[in-house]
This record gives C-alpha cells, sequence and structure tokens, in this order.
C-alpha cells in the first residue's frame, strides 16, 4: 500500500524492453497505438500513413494502451491507503475536457512528429543505443522544463 522505490520501479520498468521483443517482436511505446486506431477507423484513407498500416500486426499496441490505463484505475482505486482520484472533478466541465481534448491531439501530434513518444524514445530508443533518441529524450526533458518553469503559471 506504499508507493515503491523509485530504483525497483525503474528496474522493472527496464525489463520491459527485453520482455517487449520476446513478447511481440516489437519495442516498447505507446503512439503507434493512435496510428492503429486511425488505421482501424479509415481503412480506405487518402493517407499512406492510415492505410498502409498492418491493423491486424498493430492490434497489440491497442491492447498494451488499454492495459495502462486499466492497471493505472486499478492501481489508484485499489492498491493505495488512500485512493487517487482518476480523473479530477475540474475535467468533467467543458473547459477542462476541451485542454484535455487539446493537450492530447498536442502529445499525439508531438509523439509521432518525433518518431515515438517518451517512452519509446527514452526507454527503448537508449536501450538499442539510438542517437535520435537520446537526443530526443533530452528535448522531451528540456521542453517538459521549460513549459514547467516558464509556461506553467500561465497555462495552471
Amino acid at each position: 500500500m506504499q508507493p515503491w522505490p523509485w530504483w525497483i520501479s525503474g528496474i522493472l520498468v527496464g525489463f520491459t524492453v527485453p520482455l517487449m521483443y520476446v513478447a511481440t517482436g516489437n519495442g516498447f511505446g505507446i503512439s503507434t497505438s493512435f496510428q492503429q486506431i486511425g488505421a482501424m477507423s479509415s481503412p480506405r484513407s487518402r493517407l499512406a500513413y492510415f492505410r498502409n498500416f498492418d491493423r491486424r500486426k498493430g492490434l497489440w499496441t491497442l491492447m498494451f494502451a488499454m492495459g495502462i490505463a486499466l492497471g493505472g484505475f486499478i492501481a489508484a482505486n485499489f492498491l493505495t491507503a488512500e485512493p487517487i482520484e482518476f480523473l479530477p472533478a475540474s475535467y468533467l466541465s467543458i473547459g477542462g475536457a476541451a485542454r484535455l481534448f487539446i493537450g492530447g491531439i498536442l502529445i499525439g501530434f508531438g509523439a509521432r512528429y518525433a518518431g515515438g513518444c517518451t517512452s519509446g524514445h527514452a526507454i527503448n530508443g537508449i536501450a538499442n543505443l539510438n542517437l535520435p533518441s537520446l537526443l530526443a529524450t533530452i528535448f522531451f526533458f528540456v521542453g517538459g522544463l521549460a513549459v514547467t518553469w516558464l509556461l506553467g503559471f500561465l497555462i495552471f
């Protein structure tokens, strides 16, 4: 019922890289689920990005994304002494929902534009000694720090 030490969690997350390769033959990352959803939603799309995506082979990304959400929900509600609010009431307003939607679009676009999400680059890409992933991870952190310390007060 207590948080795990950071180093135990880090080791477990680190083990996901080889486990994903062994179990699925794919690298760890979540942003490909956006492409999967787009390909499933518009199978006759004019965009080669969606049209040429192998929907059957990419189905695992949706299961992975749903597992992350379900795991977070279970942990927040059943594995803590003080349940955590899964979706704060402030996001149930139109303005809160709009902020979530716009933030999700920006994050999704940025992840695909960067060729992968933070987890894909930071965990999988660096584990594979991929220099572009190292650079992407550095700039993810730089961007996060800049927003937190320079723009956060304007947004929140």
